[in-house]
């Protein structure tokens, strides 16, 4: 059996569980999140706790056991506590800025880079080198922190650009000199 889809959610006290078939809303605190999955699991509500089965020991219903409950107790502990990531921003004169609800951050173009909250994702400049993108939905949160990287993704030689905090990059050695033949 997974190791990961055997394991049961806790639910958290706060946190209202929805189950409709094989559509889970999950409304607490921080926020309501409403998640479509295969109908071939099964997904019980027993008191405080949320057990996510499957009927058979196929491939696709392994996989799909261990995802669903990963998904479920992602959407549970983002209404409890959220999720953040947090970017860095490095190079001389590269910088940003919180104009409104849009992030503006000069990154050694000829132009600023301006980038808009989305729905359900706020943007926090606690620092000119520093964002951080907090939201409910991790998934979301992931992928709007890749697309700010992406605006400057940090080189190999002198480690320019955004990254996530506590990324390590792989520095290369410039060209060589002269003299070698």
């Amino acid at each position: 059996m997974s190791r990961i889809g055997r394991k049961p959610i806790t639910v958290p006290a706060g946190v209202d569980v929805k189950i409709d078939g094989s559509t889970v809303t999950v409304k607490g605190p921080k926020g309501t999140l409403t998640n479509t999955f295969s109908k071939e699991i099964s997904i019980k509500h027993e008191g405080t706790e949320i057990i996510v089965e499957r009927p058979s020991e196929s491939k696709l219903h392994k996989s799909l056991h261990g995802l669903t409950r990963t998904l479920i107790n992602n959407m549970v502990e983002g209404v409890t506590n959220g999720y953040a990531k947090s970017l860095d921003i490095e190079g001389v004169g590269y910088r940003a800025q919180k104009q409104g609800k849009n992030l503006v951050m000069n990154l050694g173009y000829s132009h600023q880079v301006i980038v808009p909250e989305i729905e359900g994702i706020t943007i926090d400049v606690p620092a000119p080198n520093k964002i951080v993108i907090n939201g409910i939905d991790k998934q979301k949160v992931g992928q709007f922190a890749a697309e700010v990287r992406e605006k400057r993704p940090p080189e190999p030689y002198k480690g320019k650009g955004i990254r996530y905090t506590g990324e390590r990059i792989i520095r290369k050695e410039g060209k060589a000199g002269k003299g070698k033949k």
